[in-house]
């Protein structure tokens, strides 16, 4: 597999909110070989269970999310405050899509990145539902894929009630992007 990053410049020097994508277990993989950096990723604690996979998360730093009690990952995360010298990588689908289309965007990651006063980074991961399809466990074909980093989007200034508006503008930039690599414009 060969993985290209694009528009690295636009990656913020100061910890951020990084919000790509997420079609298949490769962009993990490929979010944490090639996206320069000292990122943590906010998952779902179903897999810190996982006997090997969870004690590498653990190791790495890697922030269980608990689905069954929002509130306790909410005050988790919002414990980060200016103690988390990193940047949190949170896929705002909440999780993979069965066919490699984006789903909606959940609201956690903006308004997590409003409270922490962080910028929102939107990256579009191209190809890695091809080459990791859904449904075929650790089966990774030969293919390219692509982490196009977007320009950042600022928090500044903005407060609770622009959770939505934030998001909706991350979602679109990344949509635009994946149907322009689609089309072949870009």
């Amino acid at each position: 597999v060969d993985v290209e990053l694009v528009g690295l410049e636009n990656l913020p020097d100061e910890p951020s909110v990084i919000t790509p994508n997420h079609a298949s277990h490769f962009d993990i993989a490929a979010l944490l070989g090639f996206l320069p950096g000292n990122n943590r990723f906010a998952a779902k604690r179903e897999l810190f269970r996982e006997p090997v996979l969870g004690m590498v998360m653990k190791t790495l730093g890697m922030i269980p999310i608990d689905r069954d009690d929002p509130a306790e990952s909410i005050a988790r995360l919002n414990r980060l405050g200016d103690g988390g010298g990193f940047s949190l990588i949170m896929f705002p689908e909440g999780t993979r899509s069965a066919d490699g289309r984006m789903l909606d965007f959940k609201k956690g990651p903006f308004a997590l990145a409003i409270k922490l006063g962080r910028p929102i980074v939107p990256i579009a991961i191209h190809g890695t539902s091809g080459v990791m399809p859904r449904g075929r466990y650790l089966s990774i074909l030969p293919g390219t894929v692509v982490l196009e980093v977007l320009p950042p989007i600022s928090t500044a200034g903005l407060g609770y009630d622009d959770r939505d508006g934030l998001r909706d503008e991350a979602a679109c930039r990344i949509r635009e992007r994946l149907a322009a690599v689609r089309q072949g414009d870009g």
